[in-house]
């Protein structure tokens, strides 16, 4: 089952490789505008698994020069959102219920998020009328270990009809 916003990651995928990750982070930074101030990069979407890139550039730098821990659960809530976002119904509306974040270690270098659902995960998604489901994500930096575990819980509503204005013929 197709969302709007799958449908567009979709029609991504077919461009050219070179081009994929700059239009994926445009569309995502398009409709969540922070995402585009911390420089988030989206590499790889689909249904079952997302993959985010996180520099260690100057505007995400905690006072030691590593990546702060804040803009590290922005990477992880945006790794989720995404791909649990790709299965939502459009007649549904997206929320983040919580967020598990456990720092293990200072983070050295860049850092890779990935989320992944698995298919009775978006069995339940598409098909129940509200709902809640953990998502879980590995983030690694440079060294090739997790700095960080985490684990977020995204939920699913029905869309409240839009009502019409009062007076308007």
């Amino acid at each position: 089952m197709a969302n709007r916003f799958s449908r567009y990651v979709a029609a991504i995928n077919k461009t050219p490789a070179f081009m994929r990750s700059a239009l994926l982070t445009k569309l995502f930074c398009s409709q969540v505008k922070y995402a585009k101030t911390s420089g988030v990069k989206l590499l790889k979407i689909s249904h079952h698994q997302t993959e985010l890139l996180l520099e260690n550039k100057k505007k995400v730098q905690n006072h030691i020069g590593g990546i702060h821990a804040v803009a590290a659960a922005v990477l992880a809530e945006s790794a989720t959102g995404i791909v649990f976002g790709m299965n939502v119904p459009d007649s549904r509306l997206p929320l983040l219920k919580s967020m598990n974040i456990r720092y293990q270690r200072r983070m050295q270098g860049n850092l890779l998020a990935k989320a992944r659902l698995t298919d009775e995960q978006i069995a339940d998604i598409q098909q129940a009328e509200k709902g809640d489901i953990i998502v879980p994500v590995t983030i690694t930096d440079e060294s090739g270990q997790p700095p960080i575990e985490c684990e977020m819980n995204w939920a699913w509503v029905n869309k409240k009809p839009k009502t019409e204005a009062v007076g308007k013929n």
